[in-house]
């Protein structure tokens, strides 16, 4: 599993250096930066981009400022990297709103560089508080949308879009075994918290495998139990138990921003 996460130190420099120049050019904070795609979801391709998303903080005279700033900051894709991020202010309020997406970087297992930490303090927030159920609702979404484009090519199914429909699949099962813990980012770890049987868990591991030596827009053959698994759990999302957030919740947030924001 390792070697699957593993970024090449030349690779990791360019990206802690791009990073730095960004912090530069924008003048804004870095609080998190971690890797996003497939790579962190334990799948990449040879040909895989490097997902690098990050949480920043703008200085606090822009937050006292009438005309409303940029809360996303985004580069061209340049040499397989893809870098973007949103502002703390941004981020928190999705993270009220159960954001999956949040709550997936504040625990992707390849970071670039120390978490700020209010990164520690927001995940401990989310455990508390998250919503199962509109976790799950997220990734019935995601699944469906791939399923829907399965066969938009001939010759199979891509390889890559099997993956993108699975890791939503699992997270709901996981949601739905054990709702009060957030679904893994990674696949393999999914795949140790959903009680799949050691066949589906051997074609699971194949596929992996496949993916690491074909590039993305490869094709494999049709897989019937994988795709009943992932039948089977789009459409389990509202069985899945519901929490209704709390005023504490909002609070909690609120504290975090103005004390990030007074830090001198």
């Amino acid at each position: 599993m390792q070697d699957k996460l593993a970024i090449a130190p030349e690779m990791r420099a360019e990206i802690e250096n791009r990073l730095a120049r960004l912090a530069s050019e924008e003048g804004v904070r870095l609080l998190m930066a971690v890797e996003s795609g497939s790579r962190a979801w334990g799948f990449p391709s040879p040909d895989s981009d490097y997902d690098v998303r990050l949480f920043y903080l703008r200085p606090r005279r822009d937050h006292l400022s009438l005309a409303p700033l940029r809360d996303v900051i985004e580069r061209p894709i340049v040499d397989e990297i893809d870098l973007s991020g949103w502002d703390i202010r941004k981020a928190l309020g999705l993270m009220l709103r159960h954001n999956a997406v949040v709550s997936e970087w504040l625990t992707s297992p390849i970071r670039y560089m120390a978490d700020h930490p209010v990164v520690a303090r927001m995940g401990d927030l989310v455990d508390r508080h998250f919503d199962p159920r509109g976790y799950a609702r997220h990734y019935a979404n995601l699944g469906r949308g791939t399923v829907a484009r399965w066969f938009d090519e001939e010759g199979g199914i891509s390889v890559k879009r099997y993956f993108y429909a699975l890791r939503p699949a699992l997270s709901i099962r996981a949601l739905r075994l054990d709702p009060s813990r957030r679904p893994p980012m990674q696949l393999q770890a999914l795949v140790g918290v959903c009680e799949l049987d050691a066949t589906l868990v051997e074609e699971i591991d194949r596929l992996i495998e496949l993916k690491a030596l074909t590039n993305e827009a490869g094709n494999t053959v049709r897989l019937p139990a994988i795709e009943r698994l992932i039948a089977e759990e789009l459409g389990q999302a509202e069985t899945v138990p519901e929490r209704r957030s709390d005023v504490s919740f909002a609070e909690a947030a609120d504290r975090l921003f103005l004390e990030l924001v007074e830090e001198p």
